[in-house]
């Protein structure tokens, strides 16, 4: 019988390979332990740390926390030098510059402010507790003074943009290209949206979320402006304060304020992607767990598959051989 190509079997072993090594961990919901955050009011994906997630407190001093989602307990304190006093943080998101952006936004006089902040520092490397110095912008909006929970910071062009929540209505707000620190910047109102209190864009900056107590919505996101949208699962929480995506944007994380708040995981519908990232919710339970389920017996039965054909072409070989 003639031997079998060392090409044939190489790639054998490295089907096998693949097949055998273990899936990616997800990130799964957790609990915030940390007895100092009492008003998780904001919340983003790290991108240097995998499994990792910053927050932070709406009233506090200028201090953000990593969260280590499979413990929930708080890997470093990263206090904000350079920078006043904080009226109302309410949102944190990350740059495509590598940046971490925290919003101080709020406003719960309902646009009493005439100018809001920016804060932005660089993720650090390292996880521990630090003072780092930041850069604080100050930014008004076009039509007048609003209240804004929501802060998003697109993936790939790293502008900004804000969704208010004034007793009008909510609207979905641009900054200037590049933020500045040599003047105001003027955010300006390109759409309409719900009254929200956080959103992210889609790793892949192809859909924004914005969530408001009750409900999410998603958005197809295209040349800078709103498209077509749907709704998306959101678990019900006490009170309804962040969302993320997830690094590898498999999943969306929904945050809530209070002393050891949950952090609930809902998985996305990767079959149905409107607008190029991800889609309606979908899943068994709330938290979407059951969605990991499905997606690795899939894979699952897709690698049997393979194998079952290599070992028949490798048969095949060995006949026509012999």
């Amino acid at each position: 019988m003639r031997s079998l190509p060392y090409a044939t079997g190489a790639a054998a072993l490295l089907l096998l390979t693949v097949l055998a090594a273990p899936a990616a961990a997800e990130d799964k919901s957790f609990t915030i332990k940390d007895t100092r955050i009492k008003e998780s009011s904001g919340l983003a994906a790290s991108r240097a740390h995998p499994g990792v997630y910053w927050t932070h407190n709406d009233q506090d001093e200028p201090r953000v926390f990593a969260i280590d989602s499979k413990s929930g307990e708080t890997l470093a304190t990263v206090t904000l030098r350079g920078v006043g006093k904080p009226r109302d943080m309410e949102a944190i998101s990350i740059g495509p510059d590598g940046n971490v952006y925290v919003g101080d936004i709020g406003d719960n006089l309902n646009g009493s402010w005439a100018h809001v902040w920016i804060y932005t520092f660089p993720e650090p490397k390292a996880l521990r507790d630090m003072t780092v110095s930041a850069t604080q912008y100050t930014v008004k909006y076009a039509d007048g003074a609003r209240n804004a929970e929501a802060m998003m910071v697109h993936p790939r062009t790293g502008r900004v943009y804000i969704a208010s929540k004034n007793e009008d209505g909510g609207g979905l707000y641009e900054g200037p290209a590049k933020l500045t620190t040599a003047g105001t910047n003027t955010f300006r109102r390109i759409g309409e949206v719900p009254w929200v209190t956080d959103g992210a864009f889609s790793p892949d900056g192809d859909e924004l979320v914005l969530r408001s107590y009750f409900s999410a919505r998603g958005y197809a996101w295209k040349d800078g402006r709103l498209g077509a949208d749907h709704r998306v699962k959101a678990p019900i929480q006490g009170q309804s304060e962040s969302v993320s995506y997830t690094v590898d944007g498999s999943a969306l994380m929904f945050g809530t304020e209070g002393e050891q708040s949950e952090v609930e995981r809902v998985g996305l519908d990767r079959n149905d992607k409107t607008g190029g990232g991800s889609a309606a919710g979908s899943g068994s339970s709330a938290t979407g767990d059951g969605d990991g389920e499905t997606s690795t017996t899939t894979y699952g039965l897709i690698g049997i598959a393979a194998v079952v054909a290599l070992v028949m072409a490798v048969k095949r070989l060995r006949r026509s051989g012999s």
